[in-house]
């Protein structure tokens, strides 16, 4: 496919909003996975610290 102009690109033949709401979505879940990972393991990490310290004593 051929564009005449940036605008054009960008629009997709119509199906612009799509195709860029769609790449959107997927940069921001790719930004924000490794966040999350990070955040669950540190709770993690946190409550077996925890219920190893009860177990102890």
């Amino acid at each position: 496919m051929h564009w005449q102009s940036f605008s054009d690109f960008l629009a997709m033949g119509g199906y612009g909003l799509y195709v860029w709401g769609s790449f959107g979505v997927t940069a921001l879940i790719l930004a924000l996975e490794p966040m999350l990972a990070v955040r669950r393991r540190r709770g993690l990490l946190l409550r077996l610290g925890r219920q190893l310290r009860a177990e102890r004593g």
